[in-house]
């Protein structure tokens, strides 16, 4: 008969297995995301970081006692539901989390939930290594471009040199540096908040210190890296543009973090002196290399029943994932938008390629960009993307994501309801953006055409996907998008009402091309 320690490695591997197959798409994703990305490039060390302080915490889980949990295998089955969620909306984010759960599932059904209270932090700071989903990602670098563009040439200014700000771009006079998304400084914000947090873990003091100590990482990232934007800039004053080229890689890297976590260890030091719980605790008490207790005294106890089934429910999952990832999906025919009418009521179009690096990354099934001129001179561009089967990866992505960049900012963003008329089959509930770069303006419409329906909320659209993929066999759709440059006398009034002359000359046309 095999032995207990034998059964439980068995089960391990067995588990290890088919997790690796249920996820290996959403791990290939993420572990391309660590190495190919600045920003996400500490998570590799998460999971190296969180075994260690499982390790450092085996003779608590030992003194706790462990036993067998039935609510393991419920959050097993939590989690290998949103898995089928994630595959079927199209969200890595979702299926990453479902990994996660399924994980922690697994932990509390094979010791219980005592013990997995001593392996809390541990196993919450996998979430670290988790990129955040694109639009989230999109709007918060967008605002950090802008807060260290303000930053950059507030230090330009102090020091005598003469610089303005026009959205994300510093004007120096004959040179302007963008502050790209590269720039952002999400790059040490992401990996200095995941070593915030650890710092703050072993921190042994007061919680609202280490609250504060991990809040402190956004504000040190900003001023970080305003001030390397500063200094780029007066090397730029004083030697030309060339001088930027080689301090922005010098001083982007490690010379900058470390600069960043200097500022945290002071900041602790700071915090260890004020009202200290005891005059003896160092700084980072957490790490305790010996324990009296000695790993022996783990009690002997059955086989874990809960964490035995918890790794026989992901045989079934397991089967059914393929189903899911390769299941067919029939799309009513439709027209090519090669053939989409460029003389519309008037309005005449002129086709335009998309470069093949956008073409690369949005990987539509078809497209359609054309500017389109009204009889009057004035002119709108006219852009959709269609998916005939949207999957992870693959499927219309929020224009909000892309709409800032090159020195434009969205300066408002608000839904309009477009009512069925000249023509048109169906009322359009669209988003409305203003970008604005310095006095430039131009107005952007966009909305989701999803099957039969009309969407313009992002999660909507995932919901739909996950829906109609269950109960239609069916998630094809598009994104549409129009746009138009506010001339130096025009109002925004008068660009709404262009775009929607040309929403009621397209949108007939379109369902041809985007069937319901």
């Amino acid at each position: 008969m095999m032995s207990r320690t034998l059964v439980l490695r068995l089960s391990l591997l067995l588990a290890t297995a088919l997790l690796g197959y249920l996820y290996a798409e959403s791990l290939a994703y993420l572990f391309n995301r660590w190495i190919s990305s600045d920003d996400y490039s500490h998570g590799m060390l998460v999971p190296l970081v969180s075994l260690f302080l499982v390790w450092q915490a085996r003779h608590r889980i030992a003194a706790v006692g462990i036993e067998n949990s039935w609510w393991g295998l419920a959050i097993v089955s939590v989690g290998l539901l949103l898995y089928g969620v994630g595959e079927l909306a199209t969200l890595y984010v979702v299926q990453h989390l479902s990994l996660w759960i399924v994980l922690v599932g697994l932990v509390i059904g094979g010791i219980g939930l005592r013990a997995a209270r001593a392996m809390t932090f541990p196993l919450a700071y996998l979430l670290t290594a988790i990129p955040l989903p694109d639009f989230l990602y999109a709007g918060l670098s967008s605002k950090l471009q802008l807060w260290s563009s303000a930053l950059g040439v507030g230090c330009l200014q102090v020091i005598g040199v003469t610089a303005f700000r026009e959205g994300n771009v510093i004007d120096l006079g004959p040179v302007q540096l963008q502050v790209v998304e590269a720039c952002s400084g999400i790059r040490y914000l992401f990996p200095l908040t995941s070593l915030a947090l650890l710092c703050a873990y072993l921190f042994k003091d007061r919680m609202w210190k280490r609250v504060v100590l991990v809040l402190s990482a956004v504000p040190i990232s900003i001023f970080i890296n305003g001030f390397r934007i500063g200094v780029i800039g007066v090397l730029v004053e004083w030697n030309g543009q060339g001088a930027a080229e080689g301090f922005s890689h010098l001083f982007e890297g490690a010379v900058l973090f470390m600069a960043s976590l200097g500022l945290l260890i002071l900041e602790m030091w700071l915090l260890a002196g004020i009202r200290p719980i005891n005059e003896k605790t160092s700084l980072f008490e957490g790490f305790v290399w010996n324990d009296r207790l000695p790993v022996s005294s783990v009690p002997s106890t059955g086989l874990p029943t809960a964490y035995f089934c918890s790794v026989a429910l992901l045989v079934p999952v397991a089967f059914a994932s393929t189903y899911i990832t390769e299941r067919t999906e029939l799309a009513p025919p439709r027209a090519a938008f090669i053939d989409f009418p460029m003389q519309l009521d008037g309005w005449v179009g002129t086709t335009l390629a998309l470069e093949k690096q956008y073409v690369d990354a949005l990987r539509f099934d078809d497209y359609v960009l054309a500017d389109f001129h009204a009889p009057g001179g004035q002119s709108a561009t006219f852009y959709v993307a269609y998916y005939r089967s949207q999957r992870k990866g693959q499927s219309a992505h929020s224009p909000q994501s892309c709409l800032p960049g090159g020195g434009w900012e969205i300066a408002s963003m608000n839904a309009v309801d477009i009512p069925a008329s000249d023509g048109m089959v169906q009322p359009v509930s669209i988003n409305r953006a203003v970008i604005q770069k310095g006095s430039q303006k131009q107005i952007v419409w966009y909305w989701f055409k999803q099957r039969d329906r009309i969407l313009r909320n992002e999660y909507l659209v995932k919901f739909y996907l996950f829906w109609d993929a269950v109960a239609r066999g069916r998630t094809d759709g598009a994104l549409v998008r129009l746009s138009s440059v506010v001339g130096f006398d025009e109002t925004e009034e008068l660009v709404d009402q262009r775009l929607r002359q040309l929403v009621s000359v397209v949108e007939p046309e379109l369902h041809r091309f985007v069937p319901d």
